[in-house]
């Protein structure tokens, strides 16, 4: 079924029930939840783990896995003590459990990380920030205000940068992979070579701590968010501020740019442009507020677009199309919004996970991250089918791809990567 099917065929479904379409869908969604060291579990003969299907309508069921050796390709033989559940497509690194109960029929696959780096940052530091290059680099930062690039494949550190002071809660690789923006509690910006490690600019301007950052192109205006209630437009060439973004939003948590259909009317632009302002034509910037907005901006007209009521604070935000963007609260929300049709949301649903923390766009759908523990992947029917196993209820508050393997960082100071063939 196509997005517009989907569409059309929720809007009948509101149309012919007594209960609202809003009410029905923001019920919890039915989770299957497996141990988080199961492939080490399951790995001896004899071993168990739980398994427990946890439903919008208690009571839930809670199993238990049990190993039987392995086969000849080195993956363990596992049966369920109950008939409800069951375990098929047995890997060395994913299986696939299925409950099949008269409420409910439910299927997931669940995916052990491929490689756990543990020495990148202290163990008692909570890792923050985090992205991945496609030159094989990665760069993370942690609660003490560590700030490290390393390689993905080996997990070996290449430099510390140091500047920041406190925690640094935003990491992003320009395209070139060559260049990093970073920015946190110190209300500045930095934009840093991470061939040389030097910072090569500093942008100041915010009167709180920043949250996120989002890059223009390729590079030479970026966003900056924070808990002042701004977003600023930067010239990273001279280091100053193009705009402020005044909102009445409070803090904002989140932002993203990207290129909305030609048919949102995004307002005209300002009289005078500076020629230090590049391809901010026709870009919408996203805003996710403290204050339980979502809010969309004319990047260069600066002109607010739609403000969408969330019920609790948008904790993270993101495009999965030209049409389509997505978003998520600390009370465990999603919200679908088609920017053709910016009055309701196409879709939402609330997720028993804690808050979220990051999306992060894959193949029309979407890794989500939350507070239990969580990564888990929503398909392009908005259909959860993939759950990343490791952090034992830690959160898990960043997830990153560099178009081969997804990488987490967690609470517990390790960074995770998962490879994405095994999807």
């Amino acid at each position: 079924m196509g997005i517009e099917d989907l569409r059309a065929a929720e809007l009948d479904q509101r149309n012919s029930h007594d209960i609202t379409w809003e009410q029905e869908a923001m019920l919890p969604e039915n989770r299957l939840i497996l141990q988080s060291d199961w492939e080490e579990s399951l790995r001896e003969r004899n071993g168990k783990a739980w398994v427990i299907f946890k439903s919008s309508a208690p009571p839930s069921l809670h199993s238990e896995l049990t190993s039987h050796g392995q086969s000849t390709e080195g993956a363990p033989n596992i049966t369920s003590i109950d008939a409800r559940i069951t375990v098929s497509n047995i890997t060395t690194k994913s299986l696939v459990i299925t409950y099949t109960g008269e409420e409910s029929n439910l299927s997931r696959k669940f995916l052990c990380p491929s490689v756990t780096y543990s020495s990148i940052h202290p163990q008692h530091k909570q890792v923050v920030g985090l992205d991945v290059s496609p030159g094989g680099l990665g760069a993370s930062s942690d609660s003490g205000g560590g700030l490290t690039v390393w390689q993905t494949d080996t997990g070996e550190v290449r430099r510390q940068l140091c500047g920041h002071v406190g925690s640094v809660y935003s990491v992003r690789f320009f395209p070139s992979g060559r260049v990093l923006l970073t920015a946190g509690g110190d209300m500045v910006a930095r934009i840093w070579s991470v061939e040389t490690g030097e910072c090569a600019a500093t942008l100041m301007g915010h009167r709180a701590g920043i949250c996120d950052t989002a890059i223009i192109d390729r590079g030479r205006n970026v966003v900056t968010g924070a808990r002042d209630g701004t977003a600023v437009l930067w010239d990273v060439g001279r280091q100053q501020a193009l705009h402020r973004f005044e909102g009445e939003a409070g803090q904002v948590n989140c932002c993203q740019v990207g290129q909305p259909p030609n048919s949102l009317a995004m307002g005209p632009p300002p009289s005078t442009i500076s020629d230090r302002e590049v391809m901010t034509e026709g870009k919408l910037l996203l805003l996710g507020c403290e204050n339980s907005t979502l809010q969309g901006y004319g990047l260069q007209s600066r002109a607010k677009v739609f403000s969408l009521a969330c019920e609790s604070a948008v904790n993270a935000c993101s495009f999965l199309s030209e049409q389509h963007v997505v978003c998520a609260t600390q009370e465990g929300c999603v919200w679908l919004l088609d920017l053709r049709h910016t009055s309701s949301p196409l879709r939402k649903w609330k997720e028993s996970r804690g808050p979220f923390h990051s999306l992060l766009p894959h193949k029309g759908g979407f890794f989500a991250t939350t507070g239990d523990g969580s990564c888990f992947h929503v398909d392009d029917s908005y259909q959860t089918t993939v759950e990343l196993s490791g952090p034992d209820c830690d959160p898990v508050y960043q997830a990153c791809t560099d178009g081969s393997s997804v990488f987490t960082s967690c609470r517990d100071g390790r960074l995770r990567r998962y490879s994405l063939n095994c999807l």
